[in-house]
């Protein structure tokens, strides 16, 4: 079951929140900012998997911290090049392939519900008209509620139930 909701993220009760970030992102904006305020030890983590790994867009990484969902950082968009500190544009490729990674870790990880916001149309620079499809036929099937911020209302918990 696909729900789109109204609310701050933040505030699920989804065993699971993804979001998407770029390989090496530095946190600083929207949602992954508020997620590394919220739990900073998380962006350290992040930060270690990234020097140790490299990971490359289309692929994810997750996180759990005491009291936590679990997060689960969609590499949504391409790396920061070396001149620049932001990071890349999304993409429909990685968008495709990592949302076939999320079902896979959401299934392995026995995720029982799982939140996640307008993927990739903020920072992502997509249109929602060309990634709601893709959210769409990849999670139909997954088999958990899935719960698509579409509206973001700081401080207000969505009707996710």
């Amino acid at each position: 079951m696909i729900k789109e909701v109204t609310g701050d993220i933040l505030l699920s009760k989804a065993g699971a929140i993804a979001h998407g970030i770029a390989p090496h992102d530095d946190f600083k904006q929207g949602l992954a900012l508020a997620l590394r305020e919220q739990w900073p030890a998380m962006y350290k983590d992040f930060r270690h998997y990234c020097q140790t790994y490299n990971p490359k867009p289309g692929s994810l990484w997750s996180w759990k911290g005491s009291g936590s969902p679990v997060i689960i950082n969609l590499f949504t968009q391409e790396p920061p090049d070396s001149h620049q500190s932001r990071p890349g544009k999304a993409t429909v490729p990685n968008i495709n392939r990592v949302l076939q990674a999320l079902k896979k870790e959401a299934q392995e990880q026995h995720v029982t519900s799982l939140a996640l916001p307008r993927l990739a149309t903020g920072v992502g620079a997509l249109s929602w008209d060309e990634v709601k499809p893709l959210i769409q036929d990849t999670l139909k099937d997954i088999g958990i509620p899935v719960y698509v911020y579409t509206t973001y209302k700081k401080g207000a918990p969505a009707q996710e139930g």
